[in-house]
């Protein structure tokens, strides 16, 4: 099975730039293991189950708690596929294809 989460984590008091705070959310995805592509607006993780996704998002919670910030806005969306893998790169690969 593949599921992608598609997250978006970051504090709201702490002024402009989020940049900081968003390499800590990183690093506990990147200590995990799983493939995962940043983007502009959200990074998306790859995993072969939901749970394993979803105990991700308390860790990253506590990673900006660590920061000491006061509030924190996260948003989450989930993809399942059972039967398939690699949909990070595969779902990106199939649209350029088409436009070839």
């Amino acid at each position: 099975m593949s599921v992608l989460m598609e997250i978006a984590m970051f504090p709201t008091d702490v002024g402009e730039s989020k940049s900081k705070y968003v390499a800590e959310v990183l690093k506990v995805i990147d200590e995990s293991g799983f493939e995962y592509q940043l983007t502009p607006m959200a990074t998306i993780v790859e995993a072969e189950s939901v749970e394993e996704l979803s105990s991700l998002i308390p860790k990253m919670y506590e990673a900006l708690e660590k920061m000491g910030v006061g509030r924190v806005y996260g948003v989450v969306k989930f993809d399942i596929r059972p039967g398939k893998k690699n949909r990070l790169e595969q779902k990106v690969r199939s649209v350029k294809e088409r436009l070839s």
